[in-house]
């Protein structure tokens, strides 16, 4: 299928913005571009309550924001991971998407600002996600949480995070996932396969900006080997949480979402995998451009529901 047309206005616009590419400008130059990035997110929906508040964290407290469609508790829960390469976004870029996903699924969003690379490189945000979702799971009682039915998600560099939290969640037996939902993922630094070839320039995301994203994320050699930084590093994803995975037909990281879909149908997870035709890296957080974004919020979520009542 040939590019959406709003999506092909949305990448000409951006084309002749002349904004800097992501190794042309100083990191808070780059954070600054995006102050007007929200009108893109698209009108936030109403919703019966957002929470603003800190937490603590490993090096630093944490601001999240707990999204509620209703209160009746005991309530599913989905810890959300943002993307923005590790190095940019926050959550005011999310607001419309997360209060659609707790809108459409009918379950709290926690969703997290964890610290960024290349201040913060890996392992921060990792970690910073991680004692999100320990601190989701031990106050689940005071938050109307039912604690058999937490799960986390993310876009790009959060699904990322996401399948590294899915993986250690395993590991250390801290508590049993109900889900993962990687939207996009970015698991493969090494990035050898087609699709950064044919889709690495002129959609939005290049395949030169992820890798620059890598580089800023993992700062030691040693990193690239530890699976919770490359979830494809881990020699075995037995037991991880079952998984929802989408990608985009015009996206760098197509190959790199189903890539490791496969990897976990292989290793006996129950894995739904979906790709978006006519779509780019970003969809997500795009529902001012594009009504894909609607459809991909609505179907991770009818998918997590699936899950949570299976």
């Amino acid at each position: 299928m040939s590019l959406r047309p709003e999506l092909v206005t949305y990448l000409e616009a951006r084309a002749a913005s002349g904004l800097p590419e992501v190794w042309q400008a100083p990191v808070e130059v780059l954070r600054r571009n995006l102050e007007n990035r929200p009108a893109s997110s698209g009108t936030p929906e109403e919703i019966y309550e957002v929470e603003h508040r800190y937490i603590p964290g490993p090096t630093a407290d944490l601001p999240i924001r707990i999204y509620r469609s209703h209160w009746h508790a005991p309530q599913p829960v989905l810890v959300f991971f943002h993307g923005g390469g590790w190095v940019l976004n926050n959550l005011d870029i999310y607001e419309q998407a997360m209060r659609s996903m707790a809108n459409k699924g009918q379950f709290i969003v926690v969703a997290v600002n964890y610290q960024k690379a290349p201040e913060n490189p890996f392992p921060i945000p990792f970690d910073d996600c991680y004692a999100t979702l320990l601190w989701v799971a031990n106050n689940a009682e005071k938050l109307g949480i039912d604690p058999s039915q937490i799960g986390v998600g993310g876009d790009s560099a959060g699904a990322n995070l996401a399948a590294g939290v899915a993986i250690k969640a395993r590991d250390t037996g801290d508590l049993k996932l109900a889900f993962q939902a990687l939207i996009y993922p970015c698991n493969d630094n090494e990035m050898n396969y087609e699709s950064a070839k044919t889709n690495g320039v002129g959609y939005g995301l290049s395949t030169k900006s992820m890798k620059w994203f890598w580089d800023m994320y993992l700062q030691k050699k040693s990193d690239s080997k530890n699976p919770y930084a490359v979830p494809v590093a881990a020699k075995d994803l037995t037991g991880v949480a079952p998984a929802i995975v989408t990608t985009c037909e015009y996206d760098p990281l197509l190959d790199d979402g189903y890539i490791y879909a496969e990897l976990l149908r292989k290793s006996g997870v129950p894995t739904i995998y979906r790709e978006y035709e006519g779509a780019i890296h970003g969809i997500f957080s795009l529902a001012g451009v594009t009504d894909q974004a609607i459809e991909l919020q609505q179907h991770v979520c009818d998918e997590i529901n699936a899950l949570l009542m299976r």
